[in-house]
């Protein structure tokens, strides 16, 4: 096995010059082929490349930087980062159409995650922003988004689903509520929430002994081998298993939680995974209505690791206008690799592609 190193080659465009062969008036110049970014050197295959080595690769830009000058290629952070800056704003369209696409689903994933922001109005530059996830849950529809805000507020989910009405799976966070209640939308619980409340007071248990977090773990473990064993089935099929086999695991657990919660000091952490439970009750046990429904928000947090991944390495983005990029941009390549496509090939031939497609 061998390899050769990256390197860079020069494109040049000949545009020829035509006049009239009569009066030599009338000058004509061929029309040169529309760039991401005019008058820039930057094609598209070199825009891919640094959007995937960051979005992709977590390789933050100052890295990027140095790789470039081992092959006698000089560029600044800055340069690149106004390249990243363009390319979010080239590809917003395309944002928009997803968004479109995703708010006609059925059924939808939603998480969020904090992200830091140096130069945001009134605001300093250790105070948390936050990118917010949007994650479809249907095989064929694979759609990841990330959309920026300064704000954790409830009016973002608002904004983000404007014409949804189907279900929305979501954790415990209460400002959820807004939109659920505005669009009447079945709000989904989280079993994996649940299931880490219980895991954590597991931990506190005396080492060597069992204890009542393993009878509730164990109640969820029942759960989640049924959807194992239903994943490839219909979704009447599926529909038809929980009812008959999940939803007397169900009930049993209720009987067990209803008899256990009085007896567990509410401030431990057996007590908090209890009241957990019993709060979001109603939410958890949804899913046994629809075999199109997910028994966890799984989806939207795998959707989220790339970005907490590629975060600890570039750790904040220097303006809004950056983070507004950054969501586009982790958007096109994390529903790319959802679709099983190579993110570099996609992304240059939407950059080479979508300069001339908006003109027309």
């Amino acid at each position: 096995m061998d390899i050769e190193p990256a390197n860079i080659k020069v494109l040049r465009h000949r545009r020829p010059k035509y006049a009239c062969p009569c009066c030599e008036q009338y000058l004509i110049t061929a029309n040169k082929p529309a760039q991401p970014i005019e008058k820039s050197i930057a094609a598209p295959s070199l825009l891919a490349y640094v959007t995937v080595s960051k979005y992709c690769d977590a390789l933050p830009l100052y890295r990027q930087i140095a790789i470039f000058k081992r092959i006698g290629i000089e560029l600044d952070r800055t340069t690149l980062a106004n390249w990243m800056i363009k390319m979010g704003v080239l590809v917003q369209p395309l944002i928009n159409r997803l968004s479109e696409i995703a708010n006609e689903q059925s059924i939808l994933h939603m998480n969020e995650t904090p992200l830091q922001v140096l130069n945001e109005l009134n605001k300093t530059a250790q105070s948390k922003s936050y990118m917010w996830v949007l994650a479809t849950t249907q095989a064929s529809i694979p759609i990841v988004l990330y959309h920026y805000s300064a704000s954790r507020s409830g009016d973002i989910p608002t904004t983000l689903l404007p014409d949804f009405s189907g279900a929305l799976m979501v954790d415990d966070y209460e400002d959820y509520a807004a939109v659920c209640n505005e669009n009447q939308l079945t709000r989904l619980g989280c079993w994996a929430h649940a299931r880490r409340e219980f895991i954590d007071a597991q931990r506190q248990q005396p080492k060597g002994k069992s204890g009542k977090a393993d009878i509730a773990l164990g109640f969820i473990q029942k759960l989640y081998r049924i959807e194992k064993l239903s994943k490839d089935s219909s979704v009447d099929e599926r529909l038809a298993l929980r009812q008959t086999q999940a939803r007397s695991i169900i009930d049993q657990l209720r009987l067990w939680l209803d008899k256990s919660l009085a007896n567990s000091p509410p401030k431990t952490a057996l007590g908090k995974a209890m009241q957990y439970l019993s709060n979001q009750w109603s939410r958890l046990v949804a899913y046994l209505d629809d075999g199109r429904s997910p028994i966890d928000n799984n989806r939207a947090e795998n959707s989220i690791r790339p970005l907490v991944i590629g975060r600890k390495n570039w750790l904040f983005s220097s303006s809004q206008a950056g983070a507004h990029a950054s969501a586009n941009l982790c958007s096109l390549i994390e529903t790319a690799k959802a679709n099983n496509l190579n993110t570099y090939d996609y992304l240059k031939h939407i950059f080479k592609e979508l300069p001339g497609s908006t003109k027309r």
